[in-house]
């Protein structure tokens, strides 16, 4: 359990260094938030520049409410929100 703590954490906080990957997160948690997900999952399908990889990646993420809020959360209160 300890491990996948850690997994977590160090998945948060690589995601907090990241200035592009931190701006799609927060958008993608405020999406999820009001619940308009379902638009950019069409756009992310439809997206030829993005491979299979990413958008299954991308997908697997914008589905996990419960991610998205700790990532948001994560960010908040480590101060890293610009």
């Amino acid at each position: 359990m300890l491990g996948l703590w850690l997994q977590d954490l160090e998945s948060l906080e690589a995601i907090s260094q990241n200035d592009d990957a931190r701006q799609i997160f927060l958008r993608m948690a405020a999406m999820s938030q009001t619940g308009r997900m379902g638009s950019f999952l069409t756009e992310i399908a439809h997206d030829d520049e993005l491979d299979d990889d990413t958008k299954g990646t991308l997908t697997e993420l914008a589905r996990d409410r419960s991610f998205l809020l700790a990532v948001e959360d994560y960010l908040q209160r480590t101060q890293r929100i610009h």
